[in-house]
């Protein structure tokens, strides 16, 4: 994507995400809506966006609609179980007098087309204890994986990647 020309409304689009979402952050991370924290934080917000705009648009990522941010916001929520269930998973594993892990490298498969989808959903499986991206390599996912219950793509991928690549698909397709 180096040397692509973006037209004016990609710019402004990019810069607009840019904006608000800075300005949330702002706002999140103040946890004031006094005058002078909020004028200086747009400020602030207003001169980052002008200056990383192009990094933005850059990134490749879709334009922010209401039900990709609601997709989101319930992946989040399912990210978080994930990690949640996983966390007890590997503790019961670590403290059953026999330790039953099946540890072993598996590949699934990965319909996102996008890189940075498929960044996101190599970290989300990194972040759930027991299983860890090793590598991307087109559509497949190398992933290292405590106790495998599948060795073939098709059950792997339906195991570890789905539950996250069903939001993702919709995010960033």
């Amino acid at each position: 994507m180096v040397g692509t020309a973006y037209s004016v409304r990609d710019r402004l689009k990019g810069f607009l995400y840019m904006l608000g979402i800075s300005f949330l952050v702002w706002l999140a991370l103040t946890r004031s809506l006094e005058a002078q924290e909020v004028l200086v934080g747009a400020a602030i917000c207003l001169v980052f966006s002008l200056l990383l705009n192009t990094h933005y648009i850059r990134l490749g990522l879709p334009p922010l609609t209401v039900k990709r941010a609601a997709f989101f916001a319930v992946y989040l929520v399912v990210l978080l179980w994930e990690i949640m269930k996983a966390n007890l998973d590997v503790a019961y594993r670590v403290v059953h007098p026999r330790m039953p892990i099946k540890p072993g490298v598996v590949v699934i498969k990965t319909a996102l087309t996008s890189d940075i989808a498929k960044m996101i959903l190599a970290n989300s499986i990194t972040l759930t204890p027991g299983t860890f991206t090793l590598d991307v390599i087109g559509d497949r996912l190398l992933i290292h994986w405590i106790n495998v219950k599948a060795e073939s793509v098709e059950e792997a991928t339906d195991l570890i990647g789905e539950r996250f690549e069903k939001y993702l698909r919709v995010i960033f397709q």
